[in-house]
């Protein structure tokens, strides 16, 4: 009788992207182990953003402030917890539920002795951030399955976003622009100057009379989301802050193309695989960044990346006109 495959619990509670950015390593794990049951736990905001994928088995919601409170008295029901970050809380979670547990070393010496499998984190911004999550896969000899980032659309949700786009764009209006103007506040200093997204929408509407834009985002870049508004009038649909993150993505499957700033949309525009520009700051390069294994991607990287630039470099330093040749080059394409 054949072995029965290990099951394996991988907790992430972070940011958008950087949940989307562990999916090559739950893919690998996949891979290793066929039939293996995969467990997701991840924020319950967040963890949407891998439901439905074909590889995890179950998506359940957890924070650093509830785990304390769960796993106590039970028998551990995972044979493998793969645990991001350096939440503790998560990892003691971990260490009561699953026989073993890897994560990356903790600042605590006791608990990274219970580890199975403790794993020295990189030094700063040297790998890039779609391999990092692999080395914990990795310490258990699992070989990466490709680097690209996995989502899913599912057909109630594609027909969903078609049905809400004949309803809320006129007619005929092609091609589609998906626009994510900011990152969220604490990144400002990612952010590419409002005007020049507008002055970027005016020579696509030079070029294209008939194109549209959908301005994506949430409710925190509701005021830079008003300024390009006002300026497009007719030529744009605010989206942001309205919808759910998978009503948002299924939207942006739609997009014939999507300019965004480094933030977690740009990440889930590089996992649906819309064709994309994405703007990335010297202190966040997209070499660190970027969707890897994508086709139709334009990086526009900061001038100052190689030349001195820090988190104080302006993101205006980057030129509409060199946005708009990628994004020329892209929609050409279409």
């Amino acid at each position: 009788m054949a072995a029965k495959p290990p099951s394996f619990l991988i907790i992430n509670v972070s940011r958008i992207g950087d949940t989307l950015l562990v999916t090559p390593a739950i893919r690998a794990v996949a891979k290793a182990f066929p039939g293996a049951a995969i467990t997701f736990m991840g924020h319950p905001q967040r963890c949407e953003v891998v439901r439905h994928l074909p590889f995890i088995a179950a998506v359940k919601g957890i924070t650093k402030n509830w785990a304390w409170l769960l796993g106590h008295g039970r028998a551990q029901a995972y044979d493998f917890a793969i645990v991001y970050g350096f939440d503790l809380p998560l990892v003691k979670y971990a260490l009561r539920v699953a026989q073993r547990v890897v994560a990356f070393r903790q600042k605590d010496a006791a608990i990274n002795q219970r580890l199975y499998r403790a794993v020295e984190p990189p030094p700063f911004q040297s790998m890039h951030s779609a391999r990092i999550p692999l080395l914990l896969t990795q310490a258990l000899n699992i070989e990466a399955d490709g680097y690209r980032l996995a989502y899913a659309v599912t057909e109630q949700e594609r027909t969903w976003a078609q049905s809400f786009l004949r309803q809320q764009v006129p007619a005929g209006k092609r091609p589609l622009i998906g626009l994510q103007a900011a990152s969220f506040p604490t990144k400002a200093y990612r952010d590419w100057p409002v005007r020049h997204f507008a002055a970027l929408c005016d020579k696509v509407l030079s070029a294209y009379p008939q194109a549209h834009f959908l301005l994506l985002g949430g409710k925190e870049e509701s005021a830079k989301i008003a300024k390009l508004e006002q300026h497009l009038g007719a030529h744009a649909t605010v989206v942001a802050g309205k919808l759910s993150l998978r009503q948002t993505a299924a939207l942006m499957q739609q997009l014939d193309l999507y300019v965004g700033v480094d933030t977690g949309p740009t990440h889930l525009a590089g996992a649906i695989g819309v064709p994309m520009v994405a703007l990335y700051h010297c202190y966040s390069p997209g070499r660190l960044l970027a969707p890897l294994e994508r086709e139709k991607l334009q990086i526009i990287e900061h001038p100052a990346l190689d030349a001195g630039g820090t988190i104080e470099s302006e993101m205006a330093e980057i030129s509409v006109e060199r946005v708009w040749a990628a994004v020329q080059g892209l929609l050409k394409n279409t």
